[in-house]
């Protein structure tokens, strides 16, 4: 019998999966207005590296980071982090703000398209928030003939990977999804066959694919 075929939807391959690359990111700013900021905040590890490529003087602020890999990023290219709450949706996040950093003016570095308005939350809650679009998410397009095998695993890893799979193939009932997290499942057509990832990092995206196909 055949192995399960994985495949990984993110724009970096991964040993193991047969990459199938769903979005594509591009700069929309060639400078950042730090201005009367105290720190940053990054919900992407695109985001960070965003930064990076447009000014190095980020690394200057303390950043408050959703999720490990967003904040691995950070850790990695030099930044501090000063905060990362143990759960990693925005609006767990959002509340955590507001409880730690309410006298802080916060800079939001974010992608044009976000799945929770967390500006919006964090100035109901009386704290000042300044927000910078720093990049853009477009769709990959492929033809009928390169859809994932029959029985596939199919690993995605943003809501972003989900809304541009769509654009190009139809969901067979042989295949399941592998979730990155919670936030993601709510972007699923219905009846589709998924699981959720321990924890919302591609390599545990991996090995939840790979415990389906053994």
């Amino acid at each position: 019998m055949k192995k399960r075929d994985i495949y990984l939807l993110s724009p970096t391959p991964e040993e193991g999966t047969i990459p199938l690359p769903m979005i594509s990111f591009s700069l929309v700013t060639d400078k950042i207005d730090f201005d009367g900021c105290d720190i940053l905040l990054f919900t992407s590890k695109q985001a960070v590296k965003s930064a990076e490529a447009i000014d190095t003087g980020w690394k200057k602020y303390p950043a408050v980071a959703i999720g490990p890999a967003t904040k691995k990023q950070i850790e990695t290219l030099g930044g501090s982090v000063i905060y990362h709450p143990s759960s990693f949706y925005g609006e767990t996040l959002s509340q955590h703000i507001v409880t730690y950093f309410k006298d802080k003016k916060i800079l939001y570095l974010r992608p044009q398209k976000v799945s929770f308005d967390t500006k919006g939350y964090l100035e109901r809650a009386g704290i000042e928030v300044q927000e910078q679009v720093l990049y853009e998410t477009s769709c990959a397009d492929y033809p009928n003939e390169e859809a994932p095998s029959k029985g596939a695993v199919i690993i995605f890893t943003s809501p972003s990977t989900v809304n541009c799979f769509f654009q190009n193939f139809e969901w067979d009932q042989s295949y399941t999804a592998v979730l990155i997290g919670e936030a993601t499942k709510k972007y699923l057509k219905p009846d589709m066959n998924y699981v959720v990832a321990d924890e919302p990092l591609i390599q545990s995206c991996i090995e939840k694919a790979n415990s389906l196909v053994e």
